[in-house]
């Protein structure tokens, strides 16, 4: 095989959307399922984004899970961490109303099934920003769970963020992988790209859902239908 792993991004690649529109779709939802335990919407979201950033910014000492519920909990207070099982509620059903925001295709799932039969390893290499919960939700919009991954990475498993190329290597240690031999498939240029680039990784950059500021790197390129014919050759 010329791949010992291939790699998926989620949001805008497997599952197509437009990002801004989804986070806003998807941040509105939260805020109303939340709001009855005392949330404010706009305090709420704001200390979400700063959770976010210290988990973009985490150095791989502690689970990112950990990371953000301290940044949250700082910022509004220590009660809310006794509402987090209703967060997890919230991903398990009035989450799901957000699969209006995107749109999802089965080629996605075809997409997998051909990595599975190109690679060793097939990976969903998403940004580690939510709970698994959150995850699996997104995976059941276009067809596909947990099960049809070798890893999956959520807030919990994981210790790094995109763009850090260190969430590659990672990765590609806990599968036992070597970076120069994996694939990896995403929209964002700067985090599924060049960061997989500057882990040693192979790229193909989805242009679907592109999310890309500046020059656009040196890779090879182009629609899903385009991704299929090139997991096909592979």
């Amino acid at each position: 095989m010329k791949y010992e792993g291939i790699f998926f991004d989620l949001d805008g690649t497997l599952l197509p959307m437009d990002n801004d529109t989804f986070t806003k779709g998807y941040l509105g939802l939260l805020a109303r399922a939340v709001a009855p335990y005392g949330f404010e919407p706009k305090s709420m979201v704001s200390a979400m984004w700063k959770g976010v950033s210290a988990m973009v910014k985490n150095d791989g000492s502690r689970p990112n899970c950990d990371v953000f519920w301290e940044v949250f909990a700082g910022i509004l207070g220590e009660f809310v961490m006794k509402y987090i099982p209703n967060f997890d509620a919230f991903y398990t059903d009035g989450f799901h109303q957000a699969s209006q925001f995107t749109a999802p295709t089965p080629l996605a799932a075809k997409a997998v099934a051909l990595a599975h039969q190109k690679a060793h390893k097939v990976v969903l290499a998403t940004n580690p920003l939510f709970p698994r919960v959150a995850v699996e939700s997104r995976l059941s919009w276009i067809k596909l769970g947990s099960d049809d991954f070798d890893l999956v990475t959520d807030y919990s498993n994981s210790a790094y963020c995109k763009p850090n190329p260190e969430y590659y290597l990672d990765i590609c240690r806990r599968m036992g992988v070597d970076p120069r031999r994996c694939l990896m498939v995403g929209n964002n240029a700067e985090e599924d790209i060049r960061a997989a680039q500057a882990a040693g990784l192979s790229t193909f950059l989805l242009t679907d859902h592109l999310i890309a500021e500046g020059e656009i790197p040196e890779t090879p390129k182009g629609s899903f239908d385009n991704l299929i014919s090139y997991l096909e050759q592979l």
